[in-house]
């Protein structure tokens, strides 16, 4: 029975964070920061095309091939939700003082720093 009620008790809390979250997002002033954040790392990935693109191309090509090995070695900063998948080797953050790199769901370059509550 207890167990029932702490389920319910997840299920309730998390609904409600969803709803705090998505009143939160619906402001424009959020609205308006997330679009100037988006654009700068937008910006920053171009920047950075040059110099990073052989990544992209190394995590493309391991795609096609299926090379699991070479896959487990990419850095799992992901932005899932938003289509972004760093293809920049594990570990980077700190070795190469590079901040995450791939595409986004449109298939322009982007990087971002840090991770997000949503990264999968």
């Amino acid at each position: 029975m207890q167990a029932a009620v702490r389920r319910q008790r997840r299920e309730m809390d998390a609904l409600w964070a969803e709803k705090a979250i998505s009143v939160v997002l619906a402001d424009p002033q959020v609205q308006r920061v997330s679009a100037q954040i988006q654009e700068a790392e937008t910006q920053f990935g171009l920047e950075l095309r040059t110099r990073l693109q052989p990544f992209q191309d190394r995590y493309d090509q391991a795609v096609r091939d299926g090379d699991a090995a070479r896959l487990t070695g990419i850095c799992p900063g992901k932005h899932g939700r938003w289509g972004r998948i760093c293809v920049l080797d594990d570990g980077h953050e700190t070795s190469m003082e590079e901040p995450h790199w791939g595409r986004n769901s449109e298939g322009r370059p982007i990087a971002w720093v840090g991770s997000a509550p949503g990264d999968w």
